[in-house]
C-alpha cells in the first residue's frame, strides 16, 4: 500500500522487513524500526554470509520463503555506512 504508514508518527518502513545494503558490502534482513543520528536500528537482524548462505540472491529468495534466521536481535547501523534499504518484498526476483 503505497504511501500507508505502518505507525502513524514513525517512519514510513517501520514495522517492515527491509534488506539494508552497506558501503563495505554488507547484506542485513531484519525488521525496520528507526532512524535516526545514531543510524538505522533493525530488529530480528539476519547478516548475510557467503560460506553459509550461497549467493545474495539464494539467501532473499531463502529469507522471503522461510523467514529471517535471526543471528542478533538488533542491530544499529551508521547511517554513513547505509548505501541502500529496501522492502524484502520489492528486491529482483522476489515479487
Amino acid at each position: 500500500m503505497s504511501g500507508h504508514v505502518f505507525h502513524p508518527g514513525h517512519h514510513e518502513l517501520h514495522g517492515i522487513t527491509v534488506v539494508l545494503r552497506t558501503t563495505d558490502h554488507q547484506i542485513l534482513v531484519g525488521r525496520f524500526d528507526s532512524v535516526d543520528a545514531a543510524g538505522v536500528r533493525m530488529l530480528g537482524v539476519s547478516s548475510f554470509n557467503a560460506e553459509r548462505d550461497g549467493s545474495p540472491p539464494e539467501f532473499l529468495a531463502r529469507t522471503n520463503k522461510f523467514g529471517i534466521r535471526v543471528d542478533r536481535p538488533q542491530a544499529t547501523i551508521d547511517n554513513a555506512l547505509v548505501a541502500s534499504i529496501t522492502p524484502l518484498s520489492d528486491e529482483a526476483g522476489l515479487r
